[in-house]
C-alpha cells in the first residue's frame, strides 16, 4: 500500500487511541482560529486528492468551523403566531447539511474562487470542522488544464449556492436515492412537482 492508502485506513479507525488523541488536539487548535481561515495545505492529503485537489497553482484550501445542532426558529419569545402544527421553535432542522453550509461560507470569504469539493476533518461537542477545496478559475494553470477547466464555464458560478457540489447533491436527495425511491427527486423536487401539477393540453398549445 502507498502512503495515501495508509492515511485512508487511519481515518477509517477514528475510535483508535491514535486518532482520538490526534483529532482532540487538532480540534483544540481549530477552535483558536477564525471561523473561516485559509490553510497552506490540506489536513487530509489523501481525501483532498480523491476529491480533485492538486498541489499546484490555482488551488486553495479553506478551513471552516460550523456550529453543530438544529436550527431554532427566529421568533420573539417563541411566539410563531400560527396554527399549533406550525408552532414549533426548537425541534426543527435546517434543510441543508453542515458541509454544504461550510462550502457556502468559504465561497463567501473568497468570492473570486469557485468551490470544487469539501470534506470533514474533525468535530467536538460544539463545532464541526471542514476543509473546502476552491479553484481560481481565472488562473492560466486552471484554464489550460483539460481535467479542471470545466469549472471556468459561466454556468459553474456559485455551484455551492445551487446544490451542484457533492454536498449539495446529497441534501437534494440525488446521491442516496436510486431507482423508484428517487421518482420524485429527479431532476429536482420542485421541477418534478411542477411537471406533475401542470396541465398540458398538447392539442391546444
Amino acid at each position: 500500500m502507498g502512503a495515501y492508502k495508509y492515511m485512508e485506513e487511519l481515518y477509517k479507525r477514528k475510535q483508535s487511541d491514535v486518532m482520538r488523541f490526534l483529532l482532540r488536539v487538532r480540534c483544540w487548535e481549530y477552535r483558536q482560529l477564525n471561523t473561516v481561515t485559509r490553510v497552506p495545505r490540506p489536513t487530509r492529503a489523501d481525501k483532498a486528492r480523491r476529491l480533485g485537489y492538486k498541489a499546484k497553482q490555482g488551488y486553495a484550501i479553506f478551513r471552516v468551523r460550523i456550529r453543530r445542532g438544529g436550527r431554532k426558529r427566529p421568533v420573539t419569545k417563541g411566539k410563531t403566531m400560527g396554527k399549533p402544527s406550525n408552532q414549533g421553535v426548537k425541534g426543527l432542522k435546517f434543510e441543508r447539511n453542515k458541509r454544504s453550509v461550510a462550502e457556502e461560507r468559504a465561497a463567501r470569504k473568497a468570492p473570486n474562487l469557485r468551490v470544487l469539493n469539501s470534506y470533514w476533518i474533525g468535530q467536538d461537542a460544539t463545532f464541526k470542522f471542514f476543509e473546502v477545496i476552491l479553484v481560481d478559475h481565472s488562473h492560466k494553470t486552471i484554464r489550460r488544464d483539460p481535467r479542471i477547466n470545466w469549472i471556468a464555464k459561466p454556468v459553474m458560478k456559485h455551484r455551492e449556492n445551487r446544490g451542484l457540489t457533492s454536498a449539495g447533491r446529497h441534501h437534494r436527495g440525488l446521491v442516496a436515492k436510486k431507482g423508484h425511491f428517487a421518482m420524485k427527486s429527479r431532476p429536482s423536487v420542485r421541477a418534478n412537482w411542477k411537471r406533475r401539477n401542470t396541465l398540458s393540453l398538447r392539442r391546444f398549445r
